[in-house]
């Protein structure tokens, strides 16, 4: 398989076209005007890309060859600026699966610290740990003031 120079310069127009494509018009379209109040979104883009080659010497009866290639594009909503009255509000996106995430997890731990407790309870109730009234140490006893 061989590359020529044609190939070589359309694979880079792609990447460039992709690299000039990926901003926040994509994920969230363009600023939306409505009377006075302008909505301004914001988010959070990221690419990277990746190439290859081969030049290695050829073996017996073999050709040389090479390839490589790879792209990846990534994009998250962080939230809108919305301006009126000539104030600027910031409203942040919410990223409802991570907070139903940090919930349950919450959840979790308590389940389990309450678990504990009441296996530690148990465990002392029937290896008869409880100190009973016999040994608990006794409380002191109140005086009388000149009676």
């Amino acid at each position: 398989m061989t590359v020529t120079a044609i190939g070589d310069a359309r694979v880079l127009d792609i990447f460039r076209e992709v690299v000039e494509n990926a901003g926040v018009d994509r994920v969230f379209g363009p600023p939306i005007t409505q009377g006075e109040t302008i909505v301004l979104p914001v988010a959070k883009v990221g690419s990277g890309g990746g190439g290859g080659s081969g030049t290695e010497p050829a073996a017996e009866d073999q050709e040389n060859s090479g390839t490589g290639g790879g792209f990846g594009l990534s994009a998250k909503a962080l939230g809108v600026f919305v301006l009126r009255d000539g104030k600027v509000a910031w409203h942040p996106a919410v990223d409802v699966n991570k907070v139903i995430m940090g919930g349950q997890f919450v959840a979790v731990a308590a389940l389990l610290v309450v678990r504990s407790l009441i296996k530690a309870r148990a465990g002392a109730i029937t290896s008869g740990t409880r100190p009973s009234s016999a040994t608990r140490p006794a409380l002191p006893q109140r005086r009388s003031c000149g009676a």
